[in-house]
């Protein structure tokens, strides 16, 4: 009997979260979303709208093979502290380049937790949503395979780190999103309550990737 393929995928409550595990699970995998949780201002709400996009993908494909989310808490206070990712002040706002969301070591943080859990589990696949113009030093391939290696040598198991989203821009990789999934999608970097702030960099990306899908699809 064929082995089934495993892979956990790093999520958020975005749009590229939901296409990457619609991807995954179009390509035959067995996908457990992990959710990182480390204390940053907008992860409650994300958090209610990854549940929100999980339960309504369930019920969408029942015969898919897609997991209960699994959420993992590592605090970032005292690496961060006085960050605005912590604290909600001085958040970047619309305008602000992408550079300036830059939160230090978040994919090592992010991948190696996974790695951990993926070890523990006998998953030697993790996946991430990682776009093709990510500025970011800990977003390139070279990363990735040095990063790749490391953790397999570390916890002695073979761990590969997939990102099939690499050579595609945000709306390309937009439209492999099932529908439904624009009605979940959140992104804020300041959010009030569940609700988006509408004034800061991944509310600008919203506007523009996300927002015309959602009204031509209305």
């Amino acid at each position: 009997m064929k082995k089934e393929k495993q892979v956990i995928a790093l999520t958020s409550s975005g749009l590229d979260s939901a296409s990457l595990m619609h991807y995954l699970i179009q390509k035959n995998y067995v996908v457990s979303p992990v959710y990182v949780r480390q204390g940053l201002i907008w992860e409650r709400a994300e958090l209610y709208w990854l549940g929100k996009y999980v339960k309504a993908y369930k019920k969408e494909f029942p015969e898919a093979r897609l997991q209960a989310l699994s959420v993992v808490d590592i605090q970032s206070a005292s690496l961060y502290r006085n960050h605005w990712s912590l604290t909600g002040k001085r958040v970047p706002g619309y305008h602000a380049p992408d550079p300036d969301v830059y939160l230090p070591g978040r994919n090592i943080l992010l991948i190696s937790t996974a790695a951990v859990l993926a070890a523990k589990r006998s998953i030697h696949e993790i996946a991430l949503g990682t776009l093709r113009g990510n500025p970011f030093p800990d977003a390139t391939p070279h990363f990735f395979r040095l990063l790749e290696n490391t953790l397999s040598t570390g916890l002695a198991c073979k761990i590969r780190i997939r990102t099939p989203f690499l050579t595609r821009d945000k709306r390309e990789v937009s439209l492999c999103a099932p529908t439904f999934a624009l009605h979940y999608a959140f992104s804020c970097l300041a959010p009030r309550g569940r609700k988006a702030c509408g004034a800061c960099n991944k509310c600008r990306e919203f506007l523009s990737s996300v927002l015309p899908r959602r009204i031509a699809h209305a």
